[in-house]
């Protein structure tokens, strides 16, 4: 039988989904900054007086405590959650930037593995939520420089400040397509879905500098060029032009009056 260690340090965490288990239990998606993605079973929580009940909801930052874990290959079940607690931030989500908040979460269940711990994302998705919370005019630029943390940290972007057939570096004044399958290649002449060199070279100038504050200036400049790379690229990883997030906002919009 596998030892077992004691009870695992606090993890920093937000609520990603939500799963009924039975009457009063609930299993959650968790993203962490120290181990990633997790399942843990909230037992309990569904009851009338549970103390977290007003606490396990998505984009709250939170800090959890959870049962022993295994050393060996049962450290990857779901494990029992003991204790969770709010740690600050800005008040619950509403309107478009709730949808947009769960468009985040959507991307980080379907493209980022379980037990695959990513500390710059986590950090760039607190900073994302906080910027979709404060409800500025700055919140295309914070999904735009979201989704390009979150492709280059799960290793899916290319290089964008070289052509990546030849390696040689992007000449500000060409135009550049960004493909799924060939990473930046050269589109002279071309004006739909691409970017110029400049923008790419800025781009990966901020994340090769850790700045996500300089990749949301980027993106502020130059949304019309990155959305459409961005939105293509996405799409070609996740297997589907189709999110449901996206369909529910543009449903809940044809429905508004």
């Amino acid at each position: 039988m596998a030892s077992r260690s004691s009870r695992s340090a606090p993890l920093a965490a937000y609520v990603l989904h939500r799963y009924d288990w039975s009457e009063s239990s609930l299993i959650l998606d968790l993203f962490t900054r120290e181990q990633g993605r997790i399942a843990v079973a909230a037992k309990g929580v569904k009851r009338p007086f549970s103390q977290l009940r007003s606490v396990l909801l998505p984009f709250q930052r939170i800090q959890v405590s959870l049962g022993r874990q295994a050393s060996g290959e049962d450290a990857r079940e779901v494990q029992n959650l003991r204790g969770a607690e709010w740690t600050g931030g800005r008040a619950m989500l509403t309107g478009a930037a709730l949808f947009n908040g769960f468009y985040l979460n959507e991307l980080l269940l379907k493209l980022v593995a379980r037990h695959d711990p990513h500390a710059g994302l986590f950090d760039a998705y607190a900073a994302t939520v906080d910027a979709l919370g404060a409800g500025d005019a700055g919140a295309q630029a914070a999904l735009r420089a979201f989704e390009i943390v979150l492709l280059k940290e799960i290793g899916l972007l290319p290089d964008l400040g070289l052509e990546t057939a030849t390696c040689r570096p992007v000449v500000p004044e060409e135009r550049y397509r960004v493909l799924g399958d060939a990473g930046v290649v050269a589109a002279p002449g071309a004006t739909d879905a691409t970017a110029s060199g400049a923008t790419l070279a800025a781009v990966q100038a901020a994340l090769t500098g850790g700045d996500l504050e300089a990749l949301r200036q980027v993106a502020a400049r130059s949304l019309a060029e990155l959305r459409p790379i961005l939105r293509a690229q996405l799409h070609y990883h996740l297997g589907t032009d189709t999110l449901r997030t996206r369909q529910v906002m543009l449903d809940a919009q044809a429905l508004a009056p």
